[in-house]
């Protein structure tokens, strides 16, 4: 594959079935001359099964703020990195902000190489209108959460959230006390071996038997004037 030089590649990687690495990432992975990844553990796994080889550079929330420099020193001087998350896209809810943003203001040349998404993947199986949303991500734990949630109920689009499985009751139990009882998109592990998809109002999920919160969750609320 013949790289532009000076060129720092977002690659996204698979959010659960490794078979959903696109051909081009493959090929951007095996040519670039260094690859950022949050976890070497995780991306070990991914190019072990790709027979992928390359050289790693621990880049991830704990250390952004200090290494961003390090690799924009070296894609200044000419070396091609391609930058990739656990899973999915960087910079969406991933480190890879600064590094974009810094590389930018520098003049370097930035590459996607897109793939898979979970929030994209979410809203594409969920039965809700996805012509327009509204991703919001994580929420608060605690301080500001309340003013999210009054803020998230004037939204009038299909609203997107990001939650661990310690949280997703909570949170639904917040969607029904903030918001009232909204249809809500309840997916787990999306292209997993567990992935489901959880459908309907809000107060009847809560209250269903046997809901055993483990995984990834993406939570999807449709405006307070949709219908089942």
């Amino acid at each position: 594959m013949k790289l532009l030089k000076n060129s720092l590649y977002i690659v996204s990687t698979p959010i659960g079935n490794l078979s959903d690495l696109s051909f081009r990432a493959i090929d951007t992975l095996k040519s670039v001359d260094l690859v950022a990844v949050e976890d070497s553990r995780v991306t070990g796994k991914l190019f072990k099964n790709y027979n992928i080889k390359n050289k790693f550079f621990i880049y991830n929330n704990f250390n952004e703020n200090r290494k961003y420099l390090d690799l924009l020193e070296k894609l200044i001087d000419g070396i091609d990195i391609a930058l990739v998350s656990d899973a999915g896209t960087p910079n969406i809810s991933d480190p890879g902000y600064k590094i974009i943003s810094e590389s930018r203001k520098s003049g370097i040349n930035i590459v996607s190489i897109p793939g898979p998404c979970s929030i994209v993947a979410a809203l594409s199986i969920s039965g809700l209108p996805a012509s327009r949303f509204f991703y919001e991500g994580f929420l608060p734990k605690k301080k500001g959460r309340k003013k999210r949630f009054e803020f998230l109920s004037l939204v009038d689009s299909t609203i997107v959230i990001l939650e661990s499985p310690l949280r997703v009751n909570k949170t639904l139990n917040d969607i029904l006390n903030f918001m009232g009882n909204r249809i809500v998109a309840l997916c787990k592990e999306i292209t997993k071996i567990h992935e489901n998809v959880k459908f309907g109002y809000v107060n009847d999920i809560i209250n269903e038997e046997n809901m055993k919160y483990k995984g990834e969750y993406i939570i999807l609320i449709a405006n307070e004037k949709h219908e089942l």
